[in-house]
């Protein structure tokens, strides 16, 4: 073999081994983004799901509900750690979480929701209103994913259902108060409406729903008897100007 062909072909060998030392080094970026992105995903799974967790812990909720947040992260966590076994501090965290997974019964009554209270805070009740809705949110999406058996989905919504519709229901009762004390009977009067409205919707009727449906309808007549009395005296009124207009256009004239 001349030292030409020894060339070339040294030549071929180290193109080749160039491309594949290429293709070798974007594989392996390509898998480290793709774990980049996938260790992303499963904190943000973490770090939602720790937030709603906070954000309802004043809520009225089942232990199911709770149990099933915690096992979200847990699992999660569990994933971060297969991609990056050293790190240690999510290696504790799973133990930590695991143990107190254990110590929750899910089959404890959830609390009763009577015995919530509607902040007096607008911006906190609309903090509360996005929780319940986040939490249906999620309830909905671990479901679809089989994580969380239908049964026990549709009972734990409904009861988020009873909750979200108290808030709301107490929310425009509230309102509605309001606007009655400034004397604003016409927005006082759609407030009204509108949480009867949601009242006579659901098709849960319970002892909350009956007793706030006869509170909202009492305080509706109220506000329609005091516009009606309102109009008729601006009808008088308007028919008193009306007449002494019309008195004095056909009044005697004056003699100067």
């Amino acid at each position: 073999m001349s030292m030409f062909a020894v060339i070339i072909i040294l030549i071929v060998l180290l193109v080749v081994g160039a491309i594949f030392i290429n293709a070798f080094q974007q594989h392996k970026e390509k898998q480290e983004a793709e774990k980049r992105q996938e260790l992303a995903k499963q904190k943000l799974i973490v770090d939602e799901t720790e937030d709603l967790l906070m954000a309802t812990a004043q809520f009225p909720i089942s232990k199911q509900i709770v149990a099933i947040m915690h096992t979200r992260v847990h699992n999660a966590l569990k994933i971060m750690h297969e991609l990056n076994p050293g790190a240690k501090d999510i290696a504790q965290r799973i133990n930590d979480l695991a143990e107190k997974v254990k110590t929750i019964n899910v089959d404890d009554p959830a609390p009763s929701a009577d015995a919530f209270q509607l902040p007096e805070n607008e911006k906190q009740i609309i903090v509360y209103i996005q929780g319940v809705k986040k939490l249906r949110q999620f309830l909905r999406m671990e479901n679809s994913k089989g994580k969380v058996e239908t049964q026990i989905f549709a009972k734990e919504d409904k009861l988020l259902e009873n909750l979200q519709l108290r808030i709301n229901i107490e929310t425009l009762n509230r309102r509605a108060d309001a606007a009655m004390n400034s004397n604003m009977l016409g927005s006082a009067r759609q407030y009204l409406e509108k949480a009867l409205g949601a009242l006579n919707s659901t098709s849960q009727q319970d002892e909350f729903i009956v007793q706030r449906k006869q509170e909202l309808e009492h305080k509706l007549k109220v506000i329609q008897d005091n516009l009606r009395n309102s109009n008729s005296q601006d009808v008088k009124k308007k028919q008193e100007e009306e007449k002494d207009e019309l008195d004095e256009l056909f009044a005697p004239k004056k003699k100067w």
